[in-house]
């Protein structure tokens, strides 16, 4: 049996220090206190969507003997997802591209296992979501991050393109982007497009975009989010419903490859066999069988848009730097203190909860969660003014 080494277990480890150091701290002190502005991440703070729940339970009896047996890919389920990706981009996706997951989380780390020989390496963009980095270790990969630079944390393709040699196998792009909030134009995903496509040439084969696009979605201001697989063959596509439903408990996402894609058929088979090594990634019968009444529900976007303007005008006029996001739960705020942690605690003494920078390789910020109630909102608007002259006194 293969074992993994000391060092990469070090290094396995060292990738979700910051993530454990601070949900082992404030957070799991504070979290469930029932007057706690809670910002800290993508949770529900309010009972769950009462349509969710009913669709739920319009599927939980089983209709035949195999209703809760072994299930892989849902056929049903990859004809609702592929109608849904034809609507979004207008292209024809093909159902059996559709390889279901129990989740996002799943779904990148299949995709990865499936596209990543030991050794290659994989660019991601920083600050990133937490779990990018021990995905690609895990995968056997070399994570290498191409930074976005705050205040704007624009994607910058050039910097892409300078981080490509030989041993680039993918390039994993985020957008709309957790945890910035920017949501990137055509434009920039076609000069991404171009730039992998003269490198692919350079190089010898072709550079992955793996894109993660569980907020697409979740997009303000009447935007749309698009996804690099519009323009650029070589992309596998990873979603969750779990952000879109706000329910990450329910695990149920997908991985998928545009029609455009030339081996797509080929891909198919040793996408099946990741999903097996991967600890039979599929998700569950239940999910499977209600996804077309899921498909049709949302999270409240015009509240998340209201609360997003509500808590970023307060705070500005308090003093704070915070970004304005063009999609997903999340905003950016820069910490009156060059200590972002040290700051999260002065909040949490507070009754506020946030996600320091550091722990999203942004040290210096923090993030804020927009999923928090709007009677979180209001409760926290007077907490991040107080917190803030504390820290500046």
């Amino acid at each position: 049996m293969t074992t993994a080494s000391p060092r990469h277990r070090d290094r396995l480890r060292q990738s979700v220090a910051p993530f454990l150091s601070f949900f082992g701290g404030p957070f799991a002190t504070l979290n469930r206190e029932p007057d706690v502005a809670n910002f800290a991440v993508g949770n529900p703070q309010e009972m769950p969507d009462p349509a969710y729940v009913a669709a739920l339970e319009r599927h939980v009896a089983p209709h035949d003997k195999d209703w809760f047996a072994y299930k892989l890919s849902e056929p049903a389920s990859q004809r609702t997802v592929a109608e849904s990706l034809t609507a979004r981009t207008g292209l024809a996706w093909d159902p059996a591209d559709v390889a279901m997951t129990n989740g996002g989380f799943a779904a990148i780390a299949v995709a990865l296992r499936t596209l990543v020989e030991p050794g290659d390496e994989v660019v991601f963009l920083s600050p990133p979501w937490f779990f990018y980095e021990i995905l690609i270790l895990a995968a056997g990969g070399e994570p290498v991050r191409a930074a976005l630079e705050p205040p704007a944390f624009d994607l910058d393709v050039d910097r892409i393109a300078a981080a490509i040699n030989p041993r680039t196998r993918a390039v994993l792009v985020n957008s709309p982007h957790n945890p910035t909030g920017r949501v990137y134009t055509p434009e920039t995903l076609t000069a991404l497009a171009e730039a992998l496509t003269d490198a692919s040439a350079r190089i010898g084969h072709p550079i992955w975009i793996l894109s993660d696009e569980p907020y697409n979605r979740i997009v303000f201001d009447g935007r749309t989010a698009h996804s690099p697989a519009e323009f650029y063959p070589h992309t596998v596509v990873t979603y969750s419903y779990g952000k879109t439903l706000l329910a990450p408990g329910q695990r149920i996402g997908f991985l998928t490859v545009p029609p455009t894609l030339p081996e797509r058929v080929q891909l198919r088979d040793e996408i099946f066999v990741q999903q097996i090594a991967a600890g039979y990634a599929w998700p569950n019968a239940l999910l499977q069988h209600a996804l077309a009444d899921l498909e049709q529900l949302s999270i409240d976007v015009p509240a998340l848009e209201r609360r997003r303007d509500r808590l970023v005008s307060a705070l500005r006029e308090m003093g704070y730097e915070a970004s304005m996001p063009e999609g997903t739960f999340y905003t950016m705020a820069r910490s009156p203190i060059t200590d972002d942690e040290a700051f999260a605690e002065i909040l949490a003494t507070h009754r506020v909860l946030v996600l320091p920078g550091t722990v999203v390789e942004v040290p210096g910020w923090f993030r804020i969660s927009l999923t928090a109630s709007d009677e979180m909102v209001e409760a926290g608007i007077p907490r991040f003014a107080a917190a803030r002259r504390e820290a500046t006194a």
